[in-house]
């Protein structure tokens, strides 16, 4: 099967009529179609098809047990509307690779494995890379079972209804020790390889980032009655610390998003009695991120104080600077570079992904496919044609150059 066919086969699960973008949400109907869709995808190829203890899906050639596999593939889930592209690219690659190198006149020396990581994006339980995390040991099996959807459903029950057994979940680290390395493909999330006139880059790092619940609590009153001095009114603060995250984040040339907010009692005529807003924020370096998300927490005390409002901040996850594996990086240059004698660009990134989750385990390492605008995490989301088969050729070239002779 074609890259082009596969991607079709994928392209309308989830898709929202209204939006035109995806709601693949973990454990969810979508998400079962996805997973049925990499389950066939597996089978048809002959690959051993297997489901860790964390949900994450598996297609290996080879033996899993022989140690020191290459490993490839990203996540099939995605955010609220979010683009056809960011994680579904990296698994169709994966597979389209791997029939690329199977057709080659080459011999396969190492196990070789596709992967689809669960719940990469978050967007149901407010946790990026819980698949991944859960694997490497970075969110403890307490802490999973106490992550709850907006509908008070919790992970260990959304599993469960999916036909998964919630309590088998934990670290894996004899999984992580059959793999050699693992390299994730992905759409840019951003214009760098664009701006270069580049089809493919090679990630350098990942830049620090993290999450941030601002709760901002006031006192519900009646908006019609209420005289405005008499007012303890959280969204004020609130639509106040959002400037200030803005003005934080181009002083120090980072970025800050306040991108989900959660409102009681939610009435068009009620002053509210609780904002809650979450904060995204990512840099280059971790002193430049401390700063901007200080300036922005101080900013609304300031302003929670002034409207007599209380306020709590809860970092509710973090990820320090990931530098990819060099020695790995620089063996991705110099496959890629091998009959060409070009120079692959080497970028970092300002979004999270399993690979940067597992670096610290295993080496990893990422390559990145154009995206002529780069837009992401909507559906806009876009890679050309030969983009998308120039990324496929690498990684097949990347595939051939780690495991085979």
């Amino acid at each position: 099967m074609t890259f082009h066919s596969m991607w079709a086969e994928l392209l309308p699960i989830g898709r929202s009529s209204d939006s035109g973008g995806y709601r693949r949400f973990a454990w969810t109907a979508a998400d079962a179609e996805c997973r049925a869709w990499f389950k066939e995808q597996a089978e048809s190829r002959g690959l051993l098809y297997e489901v860790d203890r964390n949900g994450n899906q598996w297609a290996w050639l080879g033996d899993p047990a022989a140690g020191d596999a290459v490993v490839t593939g990203s996540h099939l889930d995605s955010v609220p509307d979010g683009g056809a592209f960011d994680g579904p690219l990296g698994v169709v690659s994966a597979f389209a690779a791997l029939d690329e190198v199977r057709g080659r006149a080459v011999e396969f020396t190492k196990p070789v494995a596709v992967v689809n990581f669960g719940d990469e994006e978050g967007a149901r339980f407010g946790l990026a890379c819980v698949g991944s995390r859960l694997t490497a040991g970075r969110l403890t099996v307490e802490q999973a079972h106490r992550l709850t959807d907006g509908d008070g459903v919790t992970l260990p029950g959304a599993m469960e209804a999916a036909g998964y057994d919630p309590e088998a979940i934990g670290p894996d680290p004899e999984r992580l020790a059959r793999i050699g390395a693992f390299v994730e493909l992905h759409v840019e999330q951003g214009r760098a390889l664009d701006l270069s006139d580049d089809h493919v880059g090679i990630a350098s790092a990942i830049w620090p980032h993290g999450r941030w619940r601002f709760d901002f609590r006031g006192e519900a009153n009646h908006a019609g009655t209420t005289r405005l001095a008499d007012r303890r009114d959280p969204m004020l603060s609130y639509a106040e610390t959002v400037l200030a995250a803005r003005r934080e984040a181009q002083l120090a040339g980072a970025v800050a998003t306040f991108g989900k907010i959660s409102v009681a009692p939610n009435g068009v005529n009620a002053v509210p009695s609780l904002v809650r807003g979450w904060l995204d924020s990512r840099a280059a370096e971790q002193e430049t991120l401390d700063t901007v998300v200080d300036g922005i927490e101080k900013a609304a005390r300031e302003h929670a104080a002034a409207h007599g409002v209380d306020l709590e901040v809860v970092r509710e996850s973090f990820t320090p600077v990931v530098e990819f594996d060099h020695a790995l990086r620089d063996e991705l240059g110099r496959i890629l570079g091998k009959d060409t004698g070009l120079t692959v660009p080497v970028l970092g990134t300002g979004a999270g992904h399993d690979a940067g989750i597992l670096s610290g385990t295993v080496p990893t390492a990422m390559l990145f496919v154009r995206n002529p605008t780069g837009v992401s995490h909507s559906p806009a989301e876009f890679a050309a044609e030969d983009d998308c088969v120039a990324g496929v050729l690498a990684l097949a070239d990347v595939l051939e150059g780690l495991a085979c002779t």
